[in-house]
């Protein structure tokens, strides 16, 4: 019997490549290139390692009972081993995923922001805000050059994990936010054109995320992408006395 066959659990690397491929393919007729594809891909393989990681991580700490104090001792170094490793595995993954290298802490090496950062950033805010507010009419040309500046603060690997960022950020705010959006959001009697116009659009969530966590980069990416000055200052002095 074929080695791939005694374990039906256990894809061998030939059918992978194919359900890979096979996925790149699907995407590019739907108009993804296939570089973006293969990112979405590496994002999904990185974040099923790390979930992996931590799976094994909660379960690695207990050795199998009554095997005495030097398989217990024995087990737990092997589990250790063997979980530091794949948090390294996982850790290659993501790395491979979204370009990242040595130069990640130097934000003035990071990559320019690209399409697929900036399609994620809108799956993952526009939910996040429809829960505060309703639909914007905002111009959705104008909502790319928003959030490409909003990604411009961080590196890759963040840029990975903004979706969670904002998921914490929404959560941890929420009463606050409710209330901004109920004074300005659509509902309100703010229209749309104004210091706080940017609160009638999804990226407005992603702008106060970063106002809160790292307010000079947005400055400085914001005005490097010759956005209106008083869109931002809305949103800083409304978001202020939550501070």
């Amino acid at each position: 019997m074929h080695p791939a066959d005694e374990d039906p659990q256990r894809l061998d690397p030939a059918s992978l490549h194919n359900a890979r491929t096979t996925i790149v393919q699907l995407l590019g007729r739907a108009g993804v290139p296939a570089g973006s594809a293969e990112e979405l891909i590496g994002l999904v393989e990185a974040g099923v390692l790390a979930a992996a990681h931590r799976e094994a991580e909660d379960s690695a700490g207990t050795a199998p009972a009554g095997k005495g104090e030097l398989y217990e001792s024995g087990w737990l170094d092997g589990a250790r081993a063997l979980t530091d490793e794949l948090g390294s595995i996982a850790a290659r993954a993501l790395a491979r995923a979204v370009g990242a290298g040595p130069a990640e802490d130097s934000p003035g090496a990071w990559p320019p922001v690209r399409r697929m950062e900036v399609e994620r950033a809108k799956v993952a805010v526009t939910p996040l805000y429809l829960s505060f507010s309703t639909v914007s009419d905002l111009d959705p040309e104008v909502s790319e050059q928003v959030l490409t500046a909003v990604l411009g603060t961080m590196s890759p690997r963040q840029r990975a994990g903004y979706a969670g960022r904002l998921t914490r950020f929404a959560a941890d705010h929420r009463p606050h936010l409710t209330r901004l959006y109920e004074r300005y959001g659509p509902g309100s009697a703010i229209t749309l054109h104004g210091r706080y116009s940017l609160l009638h659009s999804p990226t407005s969530l992603a702008v106060l995320e970063r106002l809160a966590a790292s307010p000079s980069a947005l400055r400085e990416e914001w005005d490097a992408a010759e956005l209106p000055p008083s869109w931002l200052d809305g949103l800083t002095s409304s978001w202020e006395p939550s501070a």
